[in-house]
């Protein structure tokens, strides 16, 4: 029935879906060219089958290759997909370790405002020299600290020895809130010297054995964010001082405060990954590793850390002339003039006394003034931890230096 009506199909052109064209790749080779309408209806569901199969057996490859979601996400976050949140993992230690830069920017500001109500209290008003010792004295307390701290961490590890240096920090801030001399002012701000000095050596050490490199700079930025939130919040504080001459009690017997918290927060922090390879300890470091960097770095760090713990015990013959000698005198010449070079530009005698300077230029609230000082300063730290990972340290290092000098000369 189906041939005897073939002959009744009305002559012209054949549709245009018999006619088209298939694409050559995916098509001619698997059929001859058919020879009757019939076969060519056939044909036609034939080859849209060969290229369903022909599409199926190309997208087997995509399928069997697919990475699992945890792989994906590292390779969105790397093209700059969705939220890069590596950093997290490391956050929570850096941020307890930067309770220590805190306290230091904490006792860099504590004197700012409240030094002439000590000095009439303590009976040495009017004596400027008494006054910058007192301000001043814990300097010589972090100098004496910073050179011991090496040996104490090299033995006991970065988290004990903060959890150590502690215990002049809080001695320090008590005794001096209780004192009725100025022995023991001097005293209580000697001891908190002593715990800042381990400390400033301690965080950026621990910082970059902690931080993954890739967010290394941002996290290590930290360090002057904590400096100058400590600053401002000692300024802060010092705003009553103005009005009531004991408050400068209150402040001191607050700064024991964060050193109650570092304390207890370094005993759930992890100690530096390097330092327990550095005494054995490898299936600790692995693991701090794992859970900080990630899994797949475990291997490579451990190899890192392994190599260079033995090209330091090759060095035990070397000595600290070979600073002096090229090519290690040229870096350290440019480290150790960043270094001597900031502090010769002021701010710490900005820093220290700027209540003073402000009263006697005329200012009203001295006190508020300063608090805007410490402000700019956390402003320019915010803008560090932005640039840093991606203009470079040289290029902030220059703009920095340049920006000192015009304001000097303006």
């Amino acid at each position: 029935m189906w041939v005897a009506t073939v002959p009744q199909q009305p002559a012209g052109p054949v549709p245009t879906i018999f006619t088209a064209r298939p694409n050559p790749k995916l098509v001619c080779r698997y059929l001859p060219k058919p020879k009757s309408f019939r076969f060519g209806a056939f044909g036609i569901r034939l080859r849209l089958n060969k290229y369903k199969v022909s599409a199926v057996k190309k997208q087997l490859p995509e399928l069997e290759t697919q990475k699992p979601d945890s792989e994906k996400l590292r390779v969105g976050q790397e093209k700059g997909e969705g939220f890069d949140l590596g950093w997290l993992p490391a956050f929570p230690h850096v941020f307890i370790a930067s309770m220590s830069n805190f306290l230091f920017g904490y006792h860099i500001g504590v004197m700012n405002g409240p030094i002439v109500s000590i000095a009439r209290e303590l009976g040495f008003e009017g004596n400027s020299i008494l006054e910058g010792l007192v301000v001043s004295i814990f300097i010589v307390g972090a100098f004496l600290g910073s050179i011991g701290c090496g040996f104490i961490v090299d033995k006991l590890g970065c988290r004990r020895t903060f959890q150590i240096a502690t215990i002049p920090l809080i001695l320090g801030a008590l005794i001096s809130a209780q004192a009725h001399s100025l022995d023991e002012v001097i005293l209580g701000r000697f001891l908190v010297g002593l715990g800042i000095g381990v400390d400033t050596v301690l965080v950026p050490i621990y910082i970059s054995e902690i931080a993954p490199t890739k967010y290394r700079g941002s996290l290590g930025a930290l360090c002057q964010i904590g400096t100058c939130l400590g600053i401002i919040s000692s300024l802060f504080l010092g705003i009553p001082s103005e009005s009531d001459p004991h408050w400068w009690k209150t402040m001191l017997y607050i700064a024991s405060i964060p050193g109650f918290i570092l304390a207890l927060g370094m005993q759930f922090a992890v100690d530096s990954p390097r330092w327990l390879c550095k005494v054995g300890r490898l299936n600790d470091a692995k693991a701090v590793i794992k859970n900080v960097w990630g899994a797949s770095e475990v291997e490579k760090a451990i190899e890192e850390f392994q190599s260079v713990i033995k090209n330091d015990g090759s060095d035990l013959d070397s000595s600290w002339l070979e600073l002096l000698q090229e090519p290690n005198s040229r870096v350290a010449f440019i480290g150790g003039s960043l270094f001597v070079l900031q502090q010769f530009a002021g701010i710490n005698g900005v820093l220290y006394f700027s209540s003073l300077t402000f009263q006697d230029v005329g200012i009203t609230s001295s006190a508020l003034a300063s608090l805007l000082i410490g402000v700019t300063n956390f402003a320019g730290a915010l803008c560090a931890l932005y640039l840093i990972d991606k203009q470079g340290r040289q290029k902030l290092l220059i703009g920095s230096y340049l920006g000192m000098v015009s304001c000097t000369w303006n």
